[in-house]
């Protein structure tokens, strides 16, 4: 009898112990689940909309939106999110929606939080879209080691299994993707926020997928981004008689010239100040600590998003100056 209440105390011991151990993996995985959840923005499309933040470990590199739209003969994905899980979560939204296969898989740009998904896609027969100006980035030495540091700041979620992705289908151009009787007007209208950057159109619904030319609620990333363009893209979009628009980060909007505005103001900002420094040779730095940011500095990622772009701007308009 005491031998067997030894072996109880024994394993019961045991279990708290593996339970102690286990214990900061739950916390961490439920820190590492943020909440994706399909929103309706027309009769046949839904989005899901990522945080407001830096990508990290912790929210699983869900800082980007994507969307898809279904059709009688499929479903067409706009945008795989930034890991391999995300997309799978993205599918199992999709599953919720629809028992329609994914068909396609239409990448606004090559960015990490845009494109680290598009493996699981891949692996259940979609077919990917791009614009053919991404192949410089995806086969560059940047390209490599971002990925590199991803799979060393994202891990787990994104890992040495993850992979860059190429598209099966490089347009070059503007081009109408017909499936299962609906339009997708693909328009592209890099070099803007990339080279490479399209835009999705679904007219009969007016909706207008805009990929990163348009941040809701927060700073935009400028990184190398060709501003000028940028702003070009921006009044080219307003001509679409769209009544929603699905930003590449934040929330819809439903007014598209006041929505729109938030970026275009940042960016004319941003070439108006520094391009007058730049012109007149004074040192980053001073030009920095000179400049009023109080229109924007309340914006989310403000701190950690707008000195980089100030300083990329910068550049550029030292470039564009000679």
């Amino acid at each position: 009898m005491k031998i067997l209440e030894a072996l109880c105390a024994v394993a019961l011991r045991a279990g708290q112990i593996l339970l102690l151990a286990l214990a900061p993996l739950h916390l961490t995985l439920a820190q590492e689940a943020p909440v994706m959840k399909a929103v309706q923005v027309s009769p046949s499309a839904w989005y899901v909309e990522g945080l407001s933040a830096l990508g990290s470990s912790a929210n699983q590199n869900f800082i980007s939106n994507a969307a898809f739209v279904v059709t009688p003969a499929g479903v067409v994905v706009i945008d795989a999110l930034g890991s391999p899980a995300l997309a799978d979560r993205l599918m199992a939204e999709i599953r919720k929606v629809t028992l329609q296969p994914v068909t396609h898989v239409i990448v606004t740009h090559y960015h990490a939080d845009h494109i680290y998904g598009l493996q699981a896609f891949r692996k259940q027969g979609a077919r990917i879209l791009a614009h053919r100006a991404a192949l410089e980035y995806l086969n560059s030495e940047t390209a490599r080691q971002r990925l590199a540091s991803s799979r060393q700041e994202l891990a787990p979620w994104v890992d040495a299994q993850t992979r860059l992705v190429p598209a099966d289908e490089w347009i070059d151009g503007d081009k109408v993707l017909t499936v299962g009787g609906m339009r997708f007007v693909l328009k592209h209208v890099g070099p803007s926020h990339t080279p490479e950057d399209l835009v999705v159109y679904l007219p009969q619904e007016k909706v207008l997928f805009a990929g990163d030319l348009v941040f809701r609620s927060r700073i935009p990333f400028v990184g190398q981004a060709d501003s000028g363009h940028w702003i070009q893209a921006l009044d080219v979009l307003l001509a679409y008689d769209a009544t929603t628009i699905v930003p590449g980060h934040g929330p819809l909007s439903s007014e598209a010239r006041k929505d729109m505005q938030l970026t275009r103001d940042y960016l004319v900002y941003l070439r108006t100040t520094m391009g007058e420094a730049a012109r007149n040779l004074d040192p980053f730095e001073d030009a920095y600590k000179s400049t009023d940011w109080s229109a924007f500095e309340h914006l989310p990622l403000f701190r950690v998003a707008n000195r980089m772009n100030a300083y990329n701007t910068y550049l550029l308009m030292e470039r564009e100056a000679k």
